[in-house]
């Protein structure tokens, strides 16, 4: 049965599937165009994220924006997620168990969105879809493809901040996803039939 966009954020809304719930102000589970090519998805909200309910709204959203930008897209021609949906105490890294209890609702996102091209914003999101082998600084900038949908890991926006040598790496990895959204858009029909 597929799943609506209201029964998907209800559902997340009233999960309690793991402690991270318990002492937040909000669950972001995600915003931006529903029927979007590009997916981007990160490791989890922040301080930020938890007040205002919305993914990427800090200081690494407003970067990841400007990344978005300059490959020609606005926030609201893609969406954007996190793994887990709740706000890791002192922003720590999600558990394992962690992001398998959120596992669904980003399937369940996958399904909805059906993106062509999903960017894997750091360490977190590139293990939690590709696997734990995946490793960020050796992997960042490689595809993979599954069942038709092309994978990107790259560097997380607030890695760029810390680190900014790592910014010329980014940018090429989006510039590779500008590229691949540009050859797969080429005399293809739409993902519902549209030219």
């Amino acid at each position: 049965m597929q799943v609506s966009w209201d029964s998907l954020h209800a559902d997340i809304a009233a999960c309690d599937k793991c402690g991270l719930c318990r002492r937040i102000h909000h669950k972001v589970p995600g915003q931006g165009d529903g029927n979007a090519d590009l997916m981007f998805i990160g490791e989890g909200p922040g301080a930020e994220e938890d007040l205002q309910g919305l993914a990427f709204v800090g200081l690494a959203g407003q970067l990841l924006t400007k990344m978005i930008a300059a490959i020609g897209l606005t926030r609201e021609q893609v969406y954007i997620c996190n793994v887990v949906k709740c706000r890791p105490p002192q922003n720590r890294v999600p558990s394992p168990e962690e992001a398998a209890a959120c596992l669904p609702y980003l399937r369940a996102q996958f399904s909805l969105v059906r993106p062509r091209v999903i960017v894997l914003l750091g360490a977190t999101a590139a293990r939690a879809v590709l696997g734990d082998q995946i490793r960020i600084t050796r992997d960042r900038g490689q595809w993979t493809e599954k069942k038709g949908v092309w994978f990107m890991p790259t560097y997380h926006p607030a890695a760029l901040l810390r680190d900014e040598s790592k910014k010329r790496d980014a940018w090429h990895d989006f510039q590779a996803v500008r590229d691949k959204l540009l050859a797969l858009g080429e005399g293809k029909e739409g993902k519902d039939g549209r030219c």
